[in-house]
């Protein structure tokens, strides 16, 4: 699992729109709790939970993740829209 650094605290948002869409795509597979998820991927239940709070995370985890809930990439992100940088 990739760790938050001070160069994360930018894409704090961000990660919080995409941890509610992880959290929405769980329950909406019939996954009502964390734990049951948690253990079909086979991570710590803490691990997972960090997920859904915010904590960035690697892609290959996120592929992992779309496979198990039988989604897309493409599936997943639909509806998040990442502001464009105003630099």
């Amino acid at each position: 699992m990739y760790m938050e650094n001070s160069n994360s605290k930018p894409f704090q948002e961000e990660l919080k729109v995409i941890s509610s869409r992880l959290k929405e795509l769980r329950k909406a597979k019939g996954y009502s709790n964390y734990e049951h998820i948690a253990f079909d991927l086979e991570m710590s239940r803490s691990a997972y939970w960090r997920l859904e709070t915010g904590v960035n995370f690697e892609l290959k985890t996120l592929i992992k993740i779309c496979r198990l809930l039988d989604i897309s990439l493409e599936d997943f992100f639909k509806g998040i829209d990442i502001p464009k940088s105003k630099v």
